[in-house]
């Protein structure tokens, strides 16, 4: 692969719904440009970009990956990322690692719930786009209406730079609006022909909005345009440029992968108009944090970069993915790992184009490039120079929202679960495992179920780790509503050294998990033993009387006993403490208590009356809720975690995808008592 300056350079993140044809489009183009002989295909688990097992297994895409395509003198990394939900991390790494976003869009089932949940994102942070109208050889496509929807939905901002010639199976071409010229495609290779006159009309209607749109980039070339003189060709590529950066202008390329329809037009259009990360207004996914001053996106400025992806391949190693945001990286050159205060040394530096890699020396400002043998580096690591130390702040990921319980097949799969694991969340930031000491399972949380599956696959496939899901255990507490005075004796006085232990100790409710205090007077208990006896009640917390879980919210005081001068030892007292504690808790009007979690969810505003009335039925509280600029509506809830542990499946069922929530433990409540009883019964 040649080298490229910065301005030559162009990264894009392939986003849209599961299904729109993000990989066979990087398909098209790599195979358009020379790159492949034979264009490879999803359903074969043939492409370049899903190479992963998982990705050909389940025939859509998993993890983030690098098609680079070079085209002309130009340099495009484009960054297929997922459409399935569950991997929403994999597309916030890519669109930080990007200065625009390329939509696909299936031509058949047009706008998707995953085109508005990432077209809503990229607008919030500024994020430049193109449009590419895929799958329009299809029978059932209809370009007309996929630009009307685009228009209704996201503003005539969207605008066509290519329109179609022939509709379905009938899709032979485009027309180019901005050459005013028309092309014929024949197994990809294309023939200049000539624009219907039918058309003309409709061609000049769309270059005009181009126009106009450019002219209102600039005071002097919304002069120029007012009188009518045309813009210079520097002057027009400069303001549609501009457009883009500002987000006025969205253009649309339509086409087919398939066919390879679109596909030179999409590249010029991105190498013509679309940012490098040295535009002015380029927005290049990182921010600095306090107490640093930016560097200027430059190969001549010191070099800094960021880890935004890492890959844990089971036979290379570690795979680091990085973007150079301002100087130059050499093979060999020593590196600071500003986030953990340590050095590396890049010696093996490449290119990835999707898990071929390919050897380098230098990787420069705008770039992506991959390191391996690193294992200290983990995604989100800033990387400087010692000398000129810079720190990028770290992406924030979606908090889990599914819970799976597993349980490993075997004691050697017990042992090797916890490091397999540790790989698999570098990979995915967004997932999260942890031993519950309450409950004593592992539990895998994540975004939904497919990702979690996804992970237990590869503990399997990549580690020989087999594991199976059990039923999640609520860590449920147990605590009083009321008071108690018993007694706690414990004697033991036949045959050998006797043991003898006597208290008398009061329960009652507190706010603090536990609390113990003495009140003996006279010497009834020695002081020696108020350790024993506060020990031993600890130790009775664990296991309550009710379903044997953890106690919470006691106050013990003792008060008073008796002791043996030759007997009495501080076992005896620990045991009559524990007798105290099961009497005086059963005594005390014991309650069960559950995790109550607090949640946010954003519905579209059709879908607030299911979603209200679903969080009802599940012993939710409504708290509020908050419109959105976007239409939307977030709803505050609290629930129980027992109601809401499939949550993330039932919220996408009811709202087709649109609806999303995050949720956090906010308190542990009372349980109904016809609840407690099942509880209890199914312990």
């Amino acid at each position: 692969m040649k080298s490229y300056n910065t301005d030559k350079i162009r990264n894009l993140s392939l986003v849209g719904h599961s299904g729109s044809g993000k990989t066979s489009l990087t398909e098209a183009l790599l195979y358009r440009t020379g790159a492949i002989a034979k264009k490879g295909r999803v359903e074969d688990g043939s492409t370049v970009s899903d190479y992963e097992n998982q990705e050909k297994k389940r025939h859509i895409s998993i993890q983030t990956s690098i098609i680079p395509v070079e085209f002309e003198d130009y340099k495009i990394n484009f960054i297929d990322s997922p459409g399935f939900f569950d991997f929403e991390g994999e597309v916030l790494q890519a669109l930080r690692a990007s200065e625009a976003a390329l939509f696909v869009i299936d031509g058949e089932n047009g706008i998707e719930v995953g085109t508005e949940k990432y077209w809503n994102y990229t607008q919030q942070i500024n994020l430049p786009s193109i449009v590419f109208v895929n799958k329009l050889d299809k029978e059932n496509a209809n370009f007309n209406k996929v630009v009307s929807d685009l228009h209704i939905e996201f503003g005539k901002k969207v605008i066509p730079l290519t329109l179609m010639l022939g509709e379905g199976d009938k899709f032979e071409g485009i027309i180019d609006v901005l050459d005013k010229k028309a092309y014929t495609y024949e197994n990809g290779d294309k023939k200049e022909v000539e624009i219907p006159e039918i058309r003309l009309a409709e061609v000049d209607t769309v270059y005009e909005e181009i126009i106009e749109a450019v002219a209102e980039t600039d005071d002097s070339l919304m002069e120029k345009f007012f009188e009518g003189e045309e813009f210079s060709e520097v002057e027009f590529r400069k303001g549609l440029t501009e457009a883009i950066l500002q987000g006025t202008v969205v253009p649309l390329i339509a086409g087919s992968s398939e066919k390879d329809i679109g596909i030179t037009q999409l590249l010029e259009v991105i190498t013509r108009y679309m940012p490098s990360i040295d535009d002015e207004a380029a927005n290049i996914g990182f921010r600095v944090k306090e107490g640093y001053e930016a560097f200027a996106p430059r190969e001549d400025e010191p070099f800094s970069a960021v880890v935004f992806k890492t890959l844990a391949d089971p036979f290379v190693g570690k795979i680091s993915m990085f973007k150079v945001l301002s100087g130059a990286i050499n093979k060999d050159d020593k590196i600071f790992d500003v986030t953990k205060n340590e050095e590396v040394k890049a010696s093996n530096l490449f290119f990835l184009k999707g898990k071929e890699q390919i050897k380098t020396d230098r990787i420069i400002a705008g770039d992506i490039g991959a390191f391996t043998k690193l294992d200290t580096l983990s995604t989100g690591d800033t990387l400087a120079s010692r000398d000129n130390p810079i720190e990028y702040k770290a992406i924030k990921y979606p908090k889990p929202v599914l819970f799976y319980a597993i349980n490993a097949v075997s004691k050697n799969d017990e042992d090797k679960i916890s490091e397999a694991l540790a790989r698999l969340i570098e990979e995915d930031p967004t997932f999260k495992d942890d031993r519950n000491v309450e409950t004593h399972q592992q539990v895998l949380s994540g975004l939904g179920n497919v990702q979690l599956e996804v992970i237990m696959d590869k503990l399997r496939d990549n580690y020989g780790v087999n594991t199976e899901v059990v039923e999640y255990k609520i860590p449920y507490r147990e605590t009083i509503k009321g008071k108690s005075d018993v007694q706690g004796k414990h004697k033991k006085q036949s045959g050998g050294a006797g043991q003898y232990g006597d208290v008398f100790i009061r329960f009652e409710a507190t706010d603090e998990d536990f609390l113990f205090d003495e009140e003996v007077f006279g010497g009834a208990v020695p002081k020696n033993y108020f350790p024993a006896v506060q020990k031993g009640l600890e130790e009775s917390l664990l296991e309550g009387p009710l379903g044997g879980f953890k106690v919470t919210g006691i106050h013990a005081t003792l008060y008073d006993g008796s002791y043996h001068p030759v007997d009495s030892n501080e076992q005896a007292f620990k045991t009559a403490a524990r007798l105290a504690f099961k009497k005086g808790i059963e005594e005390a009007n014991p309650i069960l208590l559950e995790p109550v979690m607090k949640l946010e969810i954003k519905v579209p505003e059709e879908n607030m009356g299911d979603v209200m009335g679903d969080m009802n039925k599940r012993r939710g509280k409504i708290l509020g809720m908050e419109p959105q600029e976007d239409g939307s509506q977030i709803i505050l809830a609290e629930a129980p975690l027992a109601e809401v542990l499939t949550y993330a499946i039932d919220l996408r069922s009811q709202t087709s995808a649109r609806g999303s929530f995050s949720m956090e433990f906010e308190r542990y409540d009372e349980v109904p008592k016809e609840i407690t009883q099942k509880v209890i019964e199914d312990k």
